[in-house]
């Protein structure tokens, strides 16, 4: 048997090795400032808190794409797109306006100098005008096309942030999970810790142990606490998150209903999901004589979205070279107008004749009896811009930059989106690799454990391998737990990436 002396280092090695492992376990994190105890001790409680509100994945994703920010920004866009293209098409429908309007002159020079056939004091005019456009250099049908690829591009940026949300809130609710998970990991390192302290004392009380070991024990538990206060404040963090992408109020505690299945079978079963999802799309791509990097360009809305912008730009090329076409449009004017001699609105449908003129009055001459006259005109207008100033020029040449940039735009947009859909399937393939090997690391450890007990029940070990055992037990279920997460994260990812429905766990 071995000295007590060489069991009480190895303990106290296996400690300090899981005080090291232990930060990295749900990743790298960047340093945080701890909360007060107080904030944190309220933290810790929030879940048992009667006014907690139970928050499923799948209720979470709902809320998100219905409240989120973002979401509701794109919407906004859309309306907004939505209102252009009836302005557009509000241009090539015909056009009726009604007019009216009263004068009344106080003084005219024209009538007091040739004559008082121009001294109309009074006059009253109602007019419908209904007008339409016949040709407009092409203005009018490259409008509706640029408006109507702005909308479609609208809307498929509308399911690339609606993509991307889901995914965001997946990620921070699974985080969140993790972050609870991983404190419960602490705290129990944290008791086995004071346990071992307490186990190293009356061993340097019985002369088995040296002071050396005493204070090492206590250092390890005192960086141990530096490593649970900063996974509660992780974990408050992580919930914080959550709350932005879904609009909570910060004050309300949550509790997250959803448990995902962490059963071998149920995850291999996301992971062939997802690895058929990518070998779908190596086929489509082989079957079009495509690169494998370009096979999701064709489902992901960002793409899409891209490429009805430059659509867009394109037709506003057209928009602008009607500036040097001339113009032709009709219009109807129907209405009446009344010239009385005085004050007072006329009520009666105009007449004329002598016998409205007063006594005394030629016989040729004629005259109206005040009320309203029938007025109908029909107008044809062409125009044509001779020389503007070369502003004509200037907005083609603007429409052509600007389609030019759109094109590179596209480009950019389809090699972001082949290098996303690469690293996706590279995820999936990098989170099969570490759930088998994790799921093989718990299963030694917890092997392990089972053994350092059996040997401790029986005389043959102490309890610091017991200890030692246990927490590299807990270390191991800590990375499967993370192994499981990163599984369901990797199917969303690529599903986002190759523009196809996210799974939902």
């Amino acid at each position: 048997m071995k000295p007590p002396y060489s069991r009480v280092a190895r303990a106290l090695r296996a400690a300090q090795t899981l005080s090291i492992l232990a930060a990295p376990v749900l990743g790298a994190q960047p340093p945080a400032t701890p909360v007060p105890r107080a904030a944190v001790t309220a933290a810790a409680g929030d879940s048992t808190r009667t006014d907690a509100i139970a928050l499923s994945l799948a209720d979470a994703v709902a809320r998100g794409l219905r409240l989120g920010d973002e979401v509701r920004q794109a919407e906004a866009s859309v309306d907004a797109t939505d209102a252009q293209v009836a302005i557009a098409r509000s241009s090539a429908l015909p056009q009726l306006r009604a007019t009216g309007n009263y004068q009344q002159v106080l003084e005219n020079a024209r009538a007091t100098i040739v004559g008082s056939v121009f001294g109309q004091a009074y006059t009253y005019q109602g007019n419908a005008v209904l007008s339409q456009s016949l040709f407009q250099g092409g203005r009018i049908v490259g409008g509706l096309q640029a408006a109507s690829r702005a909308r479609a591009a609208s809307r498929f940026d509308l399911d690339e942030v609606r993509a991307t949300l889901t995914v965001a809130v997946q990620r921070a609710y699974l985080g969140a999970q993790a972050a609870d998970q991983l404190v419960a990991i602490q705290e129990r390192n944290l008791a086995l810790s004071a346990e071992r302290v307490g186990q190293i004392e009356q061993l340097e009380r019985g002369g088995r142990a040296a002071r050396y070991d005493v204070l090492r024990a206590r250092v390890e538990r005192a960086n141990l606490e530096a490593l649970v206060i900063q996974a509660r404040n992780d974990r408050e963090l992580a919930y914080l998150e959550l709350r932005r992408l879904l609009n909570l109020p910060t004050d309300r505690p949550l509790r997250l209903t959803t448990a995902l299945a962490s059963d071998s079978s149920a995850v291999l079963a996301v992971l062939a999901s997802a690895e058929e999802m990518g070998r779908e799309g190596a086929a489509r791509a082989a079957a079009a004589g495509v690169r494998d990097e370009a096979a999701p360009l064709g489902d992901r809305a960002a793409v899409r979205a891209a490429e009805a912008t430059a659509a867009a730009r394109r037709a506003g090329i057209r928009v602008a070279r009607a500036d040097f076409l001339p113009t032709v449009g009709v219009s109807f004017t129907t209405g009446v107008l009344a010239l009385p001699t005085s004050a007072g609105f006329p009520t009666r449908l105009g007449r004329s004749g002598p016998e409205y003129c007063p006594e005394g009055s030629p016989a040729t001459r004629i005259c109206q009896n005040n009320g309203f006259f029938a007025d109908r005109s029909f107008r044809v207008d062409v125009s044509w811009p001779l020389f503007d100033g070369l502003r004509a020029k200037g907005n083609l040449d603007l429409a052509q930059a600007q389609a030019r940039t759109a094109e590179l735009q596209l480009a950019q947009v389809r090699e972001r989106v082949a290098v996303e859909a690469a690293q996706a399937r590279a995820g999936v393939e990098r989170a099969r690799a570490l759930y088998a090997a994790q799921r093989a690391n718990a299963a030694d450890a917890d092997e392990a454990f089972r053994l350092a007990t059996l040997r401790f029940q029986r005389g043959l070990g102490t309890q610091l391998e017991v200890s030692d055992a246990q927490l590299a037990l807990l270390t191991a279920q800590t990375n499967a737990l993370r192994a499981t997460y990163d599984v369901y994260l990797a199917a969303a990812e690529q599903a986002r990436a190759l523009g196809r429905p996210i799974p939902i766990p």
